[in-house]
């Protein structure tokens, strides 16, 4: 007997609460297979393409593309014959035609009034019915959890309104303005300003939104700090050009970013406090004793701080090889969700638009963020004589909360030392 599934928008992990559709890969009366592509979404971190969990012919298509589509709203209907469960609770494998990228896949039909669990392949998606809830806790993404902790805020006492019963940020702001006694303005819709001559104007929905989003709150809750200096890194260029023309880097890109990145991994064991985070609610300091390296990346969807998860652990060939993937994969919009979070400090290589330094804003949750200007032929005073040398600017920013000046100057110190004389990684590694 024929069976209408419902598949809705699954929990895309990191406490995401909608998407953008961006295309439909299947149409209403097409054949799907499971775990066929069927459409593409854009959350605020990465693409993701989303994978059928039946088998089966389109019915529906609820959404349209490019509108905004909350978790566990209703996005595709999918007319199946006999069993509906999906296989199984593990992703497909990598033999398959395509990999989805997405955190978790499909849904599944569980038996009645029981849930699935999560074994380890990403977070339980929702299935058709309302979202099982713990008693006593209420639902809301992590951002609206911490929130609510630094004000304070029992979230027991917000009145819900998302879509599948969760606290939005607008609930718990409403809530704040009514005990401070503030009146709440009616919601009226905002009519669409007309676009003038010589104007153009242009949505902030996805990666844009959530990073401007981001660096307004970096910018203004951790106090940052930024220092210079100038390095003579004629020697690691020179060791770079030798490196790529031996046997142990063929195939490998090798750039001035990736010994950059290994001497900063290799300058934070001896200066851990740059390599930490700020607990606001608890006002405790947490030292990471490993290192996610992020890497900010220009894409044409924006900017994204993908990272390197126990960059620390890497020799320079395999540092070199994980820049390549990484920003291969950021280029491309396939970054995985789980790359885009996690990260404990940031390089942003401006170099490479022929700017010189900056004054970069932190990762939120980071204490620092190195900068790697561009490189330039300048006079410098080398072996007592003045000679052309190949110089770049490193800048530092930090969060002041998390380090004083002394320590964020020795580990800047420590990462230009590395790039003048190279060859001490040879004795740190």
């Amino acid at each position: 007997m024929a069976t209408i599934n419902t598949f809705r928008l699954p929990d895309l992990g990191e406490g995401l609460t909608e998407a953008d559709l961006l295309s439909w890969s299947v149409a209403v009366g097409d054949q799907v297979t499971l775990n066929q592509i069927i459409a593409e979404v854009e959350t605020a971190k990465a693409l993701v393409e989303l994978p059928s969990p039946y088998t089966g012919t389109v019915h529906t298509l609820h959404v349209p593309p490019g509108a905004t589509v909350s978790v566990g709203a209703p996005l595709i209907d999918i007319e199946t014959a006999g069993d509906t469960d999906v296989p199984p609770d593990k992703p497909p494998s990598r033999a398959e035609t395509r990999t989805p990228v997405l955190v978790g896949y499909g849904v599944a039909e569980p038996p009645p009034r029981r849930r699935r669990t999560n074994t380890g392949s990403g977070p339980t998606l929702p299935h058709h019915g309302s979202p099982p809830k713990a008693p006593g806790r209420p639902m809301a993404s992590p951002p609206v959890r911490f929130a609510a902790r630094n004000n304070d805020v029992d979230l027991a006492d917000v009145e819900p309104t998302g879509a599948q019963g969760e606290i939005t940020r607008a609930d718990l702001e409403r809530f704040l303005q009514d005990r401070r006694g503030e009146l709440t303005p009616p919601t009226t819709p905002i009519e669409p300003e007309p676009t003038r001559p010589g104007e153009t104007r242009t949505p902030v929905t996805g990666v844009r939104k959530h990073t401007a989003e981001a660096m307004v709150h970096s910018a203004f809750t951790a106090p940052h700090v930024t220092i210079f200096v100038d390095v003579d890194i004629t020697p690691t260029l020179e060791l770079v050009d030798h490196l790529r023309g031996s046997g142990h880097f063929a195939g490998i890109r090798l750039t001035p970013l990736a010994m950059v990145a290994r001497a900063l991994t290799v300058a934070l064991r001896t200066n851990p406090s740059l390599n930490a985070t700020w607990d606001e609610p608890r006002h405790e300091i947490v030292t990471k004793n490993y290192v996610n390296l992020g890497i900010a990346a220009a894409t044409p969807r924006g900017l994204t701080v993908p990272n390197i998860k126990n960059a620390h652990h890497l020799s320079l060939r395999a540092m070199a090889q994980a820049l390549a993937e990484l920003t291969a994969l950021a280029r491309e919009g396939k970054t995985p969700p789980a790359d885009l979070t996690g990260g404990t400090i940031t390089i942003t290589n401006i170099g490479v638009f022929g700017i010189d330094s900056g004054t970069p804003i932190l990762n939120p949750g980071e204490a620092a963020i190195l900068c790697f200007g561009s490189i330039r032929r300048r006079p410098w005073e080398y072996q007592g004589q003045v000679c052309l040398r190949s110089v770049t600017t490193l800048s530092l920013a930090f969060d002041h909360r998390l380090a004083d000046g002394e320590q964020g100057a020795k580990l800047l110190a420590d990462v230009a030392g590395i790039l003048a004389d190279p060859t001490s990684l040879i004795a740190l590694a």
